[in-house]
C-alpha cells in the first residue's frame, strides 16, 4: 500500500475522497430504539437518515489504522435521541479514539458485565474507548454531531450483541432535560 492523503470538509464532516460511505436510515436500526411504535411510525412516514459514516479505504488488517468521520443528525425517536447502532469490536482487546469536530452528545459505553460509563462529547473533546467496551454515540444537540475516529485495522465490528440486547442504559429527552434511564427492554 502507498501513502496517501484524504481530505475532510470540516463544516459538513464529509471525507471527500478515498472512502466508503455507510448511510444508516431508521429502518436499518429497527429494534435499537425502545419505543417500537414511534420507530415504525417514522419509518412509514419518511425513514429518515439517522447517521452517516465516511470510512477511509484502509485494509482491515493488523498494522493499519482504520479512520473515519461519523455524522449523527439531530432528532429523536420517541424520547430517545438519534444515535449510532453501537458495537463491541470483533477483536475485543482493541481501543478507539473519537475527536469531536462539532456538535454535542454523549458517548455511552458498556462492558459485558453491564458496567457503564458515559462521557460528554463536544467540539474539541477527545474520547478514549478502552478495549472490551461496547460504544454508542448519541446526538443530544440540535446540530449534527460530527466526530473523527481512529482504531486498529484488525478491530472489526460486532453488532450482534447490541442488536439482540441493546445497552442497559438509555439517554432520553425528558421534559427538555437529558436523562439517563434503565433500558426497560434489557
Amino acid at each position: 500500500m502507498e501513502p496517501f492523503n484524504s481530505y475532510l470538509n470540516f463544516n459538513r464532516g464529509e471525507i471527500l475522497s478515498n472512502c466508503n460511505i455507510v448511510v444508516r436510515h431508521l429502518s436499518d436500526m429497527e429494534g435499537m430504539y425502545y419505543d417500537l411504535e414511534a420507530t415504525q411510525k417514522i419509518i412509514n412516514e419518511d425513514d429518515r437518515v439517522i447517521y452517516k459514516v465516511y470510512n477511509i479505504d484502509v485494509p482491515e488488517k493488523y498494522g493499519h489504522l482504520q479512520h473515519c468521520t461519523s455524522i449523527i443528525y439531530p432528532g429523536r425517536v420517541g424520547d430517545e435521541f438519534h444515535m449510532t447502532k453501537g458495537h463491541f469490536h470483533a477483536q475485543e482487546d482493541t481501543a478507539e479514539i473519537y475527536l469531536v469536530l462539532q456538535g454535542t452528545g454523549k458517548l455511552l459505553m458498556q462492558k459485558k458485565d453491564t458496567e457503564v460509563k458515559i462521557l460528554d462529547m463536544q467540539s474539541g473533546s477527545i474520547s478514549y474507548i478502552p478495549p472490551y467496551w461496547a460504544h454508542r454515540t448519541i446526538n443530544t444537540g440540535n446540530k449534527p454531531l460530527i466526530f473523527f475516529a481512529v482504531y486498529p485495522g484488525e478491530a472489526g465490528h460486532n453488532y450482534g450483541i447490541i442488536e439482540s440486547k441493546g445497552f442497559c442504559k438509555l439517554i432520553i429527552d425528558k421534559d427538555g432535560q437529558i436523562k439517563v434511564i434503565d433500558n426497560p427492554n434489557y
